[in-house]
Order: structure tokens, then C-alpha cells, then sequence
């Protein structure tokens, strides 16, 4: 019987020359983290998994070393009362769900339930474009099959000036592609960089917003009030014919499973390397399904985060979309993606995922070698 034997953690930091101007943040970001999990078994094997720093989880090795790895509920209540003491340690879990699939000699997304072997994509764009640049990229997502595309509204301090410029952007968006894209926009007022004070929208400012996303027959709009605001969301909702999305930094199940319960969102957007890790989310998939809600996870950390998120979503949910980090050049691929041998490869829109054992990792070891600053 298999028996974890290892845990280590690393964290590592790639330049990014030139930088990457979040349109989210609004200081250009010069350097870009990742944290890499590995778990070991007694007979050599190596599960892997990366999002949240891990912190809070030093000391703590000696309640998972010894035990069986697949015991995938066991470690799931461990990680939810670290959770609850310390921090977000949810990518152990993610590690933990690939050597489990490594030991039965299954994909993830098999062992979840076998719905799908490959997810569709939308196209995550992040930097902040003149209206024409904007435009010229959404044709792009077009020519190489993506369904559909997220465009970003600025945070107070991402560029432009009010979200009337924002939807000038949107509005050369869609006279360019016309029906060929479905439109999504991240509306960035549901949480704040550490820094940012600025106050979100008001219900009445985000009710002109969503006046503005219906006459340009957008798919969702997410994040439009603060986090917490839920029944301002559910009033949003009812008070628009577009989507209302959000909860990607949510912290607990418990709040999605009230946020589900309430019908607050249209669309719950869990990241399982920042929340519940798979076995946590798997129970959301199930909870927004039963009730009509729609889940589709956040996945903008790297590729590791994008395969664990993707095997959820093929192999227990129905989601219309998953998110695909992708705006070049900006944020590109090899930039996503540094920790891996190779960047996720889209194929048509749509992302698969094949028969490999576990998520299907392959980790660049000279390059995680290279930038390793812990």
C-alpha cells in the first residue's frame, strides 16, 4: 500500500522583461511567483500541484507523512482546519489528486466521473488595449478558434479614466467580431490590490454598467459590487438580463454554499488551487448544478492551476467555459506556464486533456532550478 513519504515545497520567481501591466493592479508587474508542491509515495512516485503560498503549513508535514495518499477525504478535512488556523494550503491537495491518479494509473478527470476528456475555453485576456488594439486582439482569439473572450475593465488605478472607456473598448469589440466571439467582462470592483482604496461600484453604478453589457449582448459580468455585497449581486441579477458572476477569491465552501443557496450569482467561479482544492469544489459542482447555477473556476495562476481546474470541470462539471489565461504578448504562454516543460497547447478552443496518469504535469526542472528563491 502506498504510503506518502515526502513533502516539500519550493518557490520560485521568473523577470519579466518587458513587464506585465495587470489591468487589475495598475503598477506593472516585473516578476512573476509560483509555488510548487511535490508529494512523494515510498515507491518513488511524485504528485505535484501549485497556487496559494502554502503558509501556515510548516509543522504540519507529520499529519500527512505515513498516511495513504488517496485517502483524498482524510486530507481534505486536515487541509480545511489548516485552513481555518493558518493559511490557503488547498495545491497539497491538488499534488495529492495527482499521485493518486499516478498510483491507479488514471487521469484526474477520469477518477472524478469521466463526463469529458477535454474542456472549451474562453480567452482570459489581462492587459489593458486602445479600443482598435482591443478589437484587433479579439479577432485573433477568432482566427485561432476560441469561442469565446473575458475583457478586463480597469481597476481605479488600471488606466482608463471611467467605465464609459471601458465600454468603448467593448464596443469596438464586438463591431469587429460581431457574433463570432461570446463577450465576457470583469467588471474588477469585487476585490482590491492590498493598496487600493479606492471604493467599488455602488448598486446604482453597476446597474448603468449592466444597461450599457445588455445592449451589447454580453455573456456575464463579473465582479460588478463589492465581495461581500451578496444581496446586491442577487438584486443585480434580477434587475439585468446578464449574467452575474464571481466569488474567485471566496475563502470558504461555506460561503459559496450560501452564496449557491441564496441564488446570489449566476455563475460561481471557485479556483481550486485557492479554495477547497478539488475535493472541496467537487461538492460545489454538484450544490450550483442541483439549483441551476452555473460553475466555471477562476484559473488565473499558471498551468498546473489551469490542468487541476480543467480536470474538475471536465470530469464533474458541465461547464459552458473554462478560463484560459491568453493575451499575448503580454501574457503568454511560456510565461504562464514556466514551471512546465511545455506551455498548455489549445487546440481550437478547446483544452485537452488526454490519458496521461494524474493532471498530466511535466515540470521543467532546469528552469524551476533556475528560479528557485526558496
Amino acid at each position: 500500500m502506498s504510503r506518502i513519504a515526502s513533502i516539500e515545497i519550493t518557490h520560485h520567481r521568473l523577470p519579466l522583461d518587458p513587464p506585465f501591466k495587470a489591468s487589475w493592479d495598475g503598477r506593472p508587474r516585473r516578476h512573476f511567483d509560483a509555488t510548487i508542491v511535490r508529494v512523494k509515495d515510498d515507491e518513488g512516485r511524485e504528485g505535484i500541484g501549485s497556487g496559494d503560498l502554502m503558509k501556515g503549513f510548516e509543522g504540519h508535514e507529520d499529519l500527512f507523512i505515513g498516511q495513504d495518499p488517496r485517502h483524498l477525504e482524510r486530507h481534505y478535512e486536515v487541509l480545511s482546519h489548516i485552513n481555518f488556523h493558518y493559511g490557503r494550503c488547498w495545491p497539497l491537495d491538488l499534488a495529492l489528486w495527482d499521485l493518486s491518479g499516478k498510483i491507479n494509473g488514471e487521469p484526474v478527470w477520469r477518477m472524478l466521473g469521466g463526463r469529458s476528456d477535454k474542456v472549451r475555453l474562453y480567452a482570459s485576456s489581462g492587459v489593458l488595449r486602445d479600443p482598435q488594439a482591443m478589437a484587433d486582439q479579439a479577432e485573433r482569439y477568432v482566427e485561432e478558434g476560441f469561442p469565446a473572450m473575458k475583457v478586463r475593465f480597469s481597476s481605479s488605478a488600471g488606466g482608463r479614466s471611467s467605465w464609459r472607456d471601458d465600454i468603448k473598448a467593448l464596443g469596438a469589440i464586438r463591431a469587429r467580431v460581431g457574433d463570432r466571439l461570446e463577450l465576457m467582462v470583469d467588471c474588477n470592483q469585487g476585490w482590491r490590490m492590498p493598496w487600493d482604496t479606492t471604493l467599488p461600484w455602488t448598486f446604482k453604478d453597476a446597474l448603468a454598467v449592466a444597461k450599457e453589457l445588455e445592449r451589447l449582448d454580453i455573456y456575464w459580468m463579473e465582479e460588478p459590487l463589492f465581495r461581500s455585497d451578496r444581496k446586491g449581486m442577487r438584486a443585480l441579477k434580477e434587475a439585468t438580463s446578464v449574467r452575474i458572476a464571481g466569488g474567485e477569491m471566496t475563502r470558504e465552501l461555506s460561503e459559496f454554499r450560501d452564496i449557491i443557496e441564496e441564488r446570489a450569482f449566476d455563475v460561481i467561479q471557485p479556483d481550486v488551487a485557492l479554495v477547497g482544492g478539488i475535493t472541496g469544489c467537487r461538492r460545489l459542482v454538484y450544490q450550483a448544478r442541483e439549483a441551476g447555477v452555473t460553475f466555471t473556476p477562476h484559473s488565473w495562476t499558471n498551468g498546473i492551476g489551469v490542468l487541476a481546474n480543467a480536470h474538475l470541470t471536465a470530469g464533474v462539471g458541465d461547464a459552458p467555459f473554462l478560463e484560459y489565461p491568453y493575451d499575448n504578448p503580454e501574457w503568454s504562454g511560456a510565461r504562464r506556464d514556466y514551471p512546465m516543460a511545455s506551455p498548455l497547447k489549445h487546440s481550437h478552443g478547446w483544452l485537452e486533456l488526454g490519458d496521461a496518469p494524474g493532471l498530466g504535469i511535466v515540470l521543467d526542472e532546469d528552469r524551476l532550478a533556475s528560479t528557485r528563491i526558496a
